[in-house]
């Protein structure tokens, strides 16, 4: 039977992504636990300069080649050149307060081995903190029709939604220009869905995802994700070029948002929450035009 034949829209979740310290390497999953912050320690931790301003690949390419590991109890981390840094996931070393964005923010320090190693990688001071959970940093609400959406270290929302037809749909724009195709890890989405139309995702109205466990799971799209420099870094390399940014901005300019370029999806868990998302759950979706 097809799972909710009566909408716009059907697929399945393609691959999943977890990305537990930001703007380093994403881990591609089988599933994943949701939770109302998004996937389960997705965005837990940040690297931060000796001010405590956060870190990206928007000025640290470098960071892409940071990869984490996740087991029971710990977190691996490994980059070349690097002995591995082993993190206990439920310890802490000190209070400590960051700024994200717009947001001053209270997280805890992960201590000077932690600190140290990301220093010597990176070339300039550097502490790693973990985000604080008593703290609720919330999603703005203009764009989650005024509910309050709590994130971890995210730019702005829980859940990053792409579809694999967008993404196949720029590289058929790259190789006729006579550039390489590129992958999704680019976008650092947290769920892909295959079986739609090139952005698609664009106009979905809600998603409904099937768990087999006789509940579905609900997510609303809220904001179109405004792209930056990142999609140029080359994951493996860290190297930067300009011509998946350059394609982009021939075709993907948004008016929701003043014109900027975007691909992919914000969005708020509705329903859910503390349900198992599984690559190869059904999906399925209504389309809205404003």
């Amino acid at each position: 039977m097809t799972f909710r034949p009566d909408h716009d829209l059907a697929g399945t979740i393609a691959r999943l992504f977890v990305h537990p310290v930001k703007s380093c390497a994403g881990i591609e999953v089988r599933q994943a636990l949701l939770t109302d912050t998004g996937l389960d320690l997705d965005r837990a931790w940040m690297v931060v300069d000796a001010a405590g301003h956060f870190l990206t690949q928007r000025t640290l390419p470098r960071m892409a080649l940071v990869r984490p590991q996740l087991k029971v109890h710990e977190m691996v981390l490994r980059a070349p050149g690097m002995l591995a840094l082993h993190v206990a996931i439920d310890q802490v070393e000190g209070p400590a307060t960051v700024r994200l964005w717009d947001d001053t923010v209270p997280a805890w320090d992960m201590g000077p081995l932690a600190a140290q190693w990301f220093t010597d990688f990176l070339g300039q001071p550097c502490r790693m903190v973990r985000f604080d959970p008593e703290h609720r940093r919330l999603s703005s609400p203009k764009w989650t029709d005024g509910l309050e959406v709590p994130n971890l270290f995210s730019d702005g929302f829980p859940l990053l939604l792409a579809s694999q037809a967008s993404l196949d749909g720029l590289n058929e724009r790259l190789r006729a220009a006579g550039h390489a195709a590129v992958g999704m890890e680019r976008f650092r989405p947290n769920i892909v869905v295959d079986g739609l139309h090139a952005h698609d995702e664009d106009r979905i109205d809600r998603l409904y995802i099937g768990t087999g466990e006789g509940e579905e799971v609900h997510l609303q799209p809220t904001k179109p994700c405004a792209r930056c420099p990142i999609p140029d870094i080359d994951p493996a390399t860290a190297a930067s070029s300009p011509e998946v940014g350059d394609m982009m901005r021939t075709y993907r300019h948004d008016r929701r948002l003043g014109g900027a370029v975007t691909f992919g999806m914000n969005a708020i868990v509705r329903e859910g929450a503390g349900r198992m998302l599984r690559v190869g759950q059904p999906v399925a979706a209504d389309l809205r035009f404003d």
